[in-house]
């Protein structure tokens, strides 16, 4: 069975290994079309995408010759015909991003311990930033954004699942990068105050002399998050953080919108 990567770089891999797809134009048609997969994408739409709002006039027959290229490296029964366009008939379960979320989802239910087993399985599924080649395409911009917020939602409910396993000390070095990464995302700050206040070192997070205590009035002077105030911070180790899965993720994945 074939498997189809997004979350990093374009790959496809098959029981042989990988699999070439050729140059720029093809792998960029698949990416659209695994960002549909299942669901008719017209023609019309993958011109426009493919070769932008004024196409030149051989912009529909290169599309075809593509389409002919991909089929010899794939298979004729994985990218099919079907008017007005085209569909890439492959699971869910193809896709490592389809599994990433699924694994999300299950994840969402299990005890802690099961939790974070499927969250280290998401997480390793990534490569790379989605879509990390088409990142400066208008196509790709709004999928790959979605896709790397669930990465860093999902590498923060991993870290919130281990302090709740009582191993705070674990994950203070890798919040505290966080933190510098990301001075404006409210959860790895709150997280961070969480695992040192319960692995007892509260004088870390709201020192006058701690680095962590300056940064933290640095940030709230320009942008207040009052979970993060260590005032606020409870002995609590339990703090799960499900509300992007309730109802589904933040936005609908491509192929669940209907297509131009």
């Amino acid at each position: 069975m074939q498997e189809f990567l997004i979350l990093g770089p374009l790959e496809v891999r098959s029981e042989e290994g990988p699999i070439a797809l050729g140059g720029p134009r093809p792998r960029a048609l698949l990416t659209a079309l695994l960002l549909r997969a299942g669901r008719v994408v017209p023609t019309e739409q993958l011109v426009d995408e493919l070769y932008g709002a004024d196409p030149p006039p051989t912009a529909t027959a290169a599309l075809q010759n593509a389409v002919v290229g991909l089929r010899k490296a794939l298979g004729p029964d994985v990218l099919v015909t079907r008017p007005p366009g085209y569909v890439l008939a492959v699971s869910a379960e193809q896709v490592d991003a389809r599994r990433f979320e699924r694994l999300l989802a299950d994840a969402r239910a299990g005890s802690p311990e099961e939790r974070r087993t499927l969250l280290l399985r998401a997480l390793d599924l990534w490569r790379g930033p989605a879509l990390a080649e088409f990142a400066f395409e208008d196509w790709a911009q709004a999928e790959a954004r979605r896709l790397d917020e669930l990465r860093l939602v999902a590498g923060e409910e991993r870290i919130a699942t281990d302090i709740e396993l009582g191993r705070p000390a674990d994950v203070v070095s890798e919040l505290d990068s966080l933190v510098r990464e990301h001075p404006l995302r409210e959860r790895p700050c709150e997280l961070l105050m969480r695992a040192l206040y319960a692995g007892g070192r509260q004088h870390h997070a709201s020192s006058p002399t701690s680095g962590r205590g300056e940064r933290w009035r640095t940030r709230s002077d320009s942008n207040p998050a009052p979970n993060c105030a260590p005032s606020n911070v409870r002995s609590s180790t339990r703090i799960p953080s499900w509300s992007w899965l309730r109802g589904g993720p933040p936005c609908p994945p491509p192929c669940a919108r209907s297509a131009r």
